[in-house]
């Protein structure tokens, strides 16, 4: 015999229980704002069209294979799905996977041969020097991780890794600034510095 969920109107008998703290749901919650459909038209093709001219571009120069990185995914869903959020301006998307390949790179070369320690010292570093500079990019942590972790082909760039990141996230931000614009004009950047 299986138990039937409770009902929406119903209360649990232990529903106070401190352990349900970080469960209980928020207020409201599961009732944002109306998402528009063509909202999510545009972020579709914002997305789609910043990650074909990073493509295209390895596509035609395919010296720059690196172009494209996984980072620079979660960096779209950013860029076009939240637009206005802090971690999605400028300054944190350049910023932040710039510090981040150069703090990856920094770690895999200068580090004891040991990738848990690389591994864990990039991607730690690289948040701490976002946070001083302003310009916390989640992705970057994935961009000082791929340093480490990458393929051969990343490794043997060394500091020139850094060159196909700051490209890739110039593309994405042209992209960006294009394609949020089109849809609301003046809405992004919320801000540069």
């Amino acid at each position: 015999m299986t138990e039937q969920p409770p009902r929406e109107d119903e209360r649990l008998p232990d529903a106070d229980h401190p352990a349900h703290a970080r469960t209980k749901p928020f207020k409201g919650h599961g009732r944002g704002r109306e998402v528009k459909p063509l909202a999510v038209l545009v972020a579709w093709l914002g997305a789609f069209v910043g990650m074909a001219a990073l493509a295209f571009v390895v596509d035609r120069l395919p010296t720059l294979q690196l172009l494209v990185i996984g980072s620079f995914g979660a960096s779209a869903v950013l860029l076009f799905g939240v637009p206005k959020a802090p971690f999605s301006q400028p300054r944190n998307l350049i910023g932040g996977h710039v510090i981040s390949a150069l703090v990856g790179v920094a770690c895999f070369s200068y580090l004891p041969d040991t990738m848990f320690i690389q591994e864990a010292a990039a991607v730690s570093t690289a948040i701490a020097l976002m946070m001083i500079t302003r310009t916390v990019h989640p992705p970057g942590g994935a961009t000082a991780l791929i340093a480490v972790i990458g393929s051969e082909a990343v490794h043997g760039l060394g500091w020139g890794y850094v060159f196909p990141v700051l490209l890739g996230s110039l593309i994405l931000l042209v992209a960006a600034l294009i394609s949020n614009n089109l849809y609301e004009p003046g809405s992004y950047p919320v801000r540069w510095d």
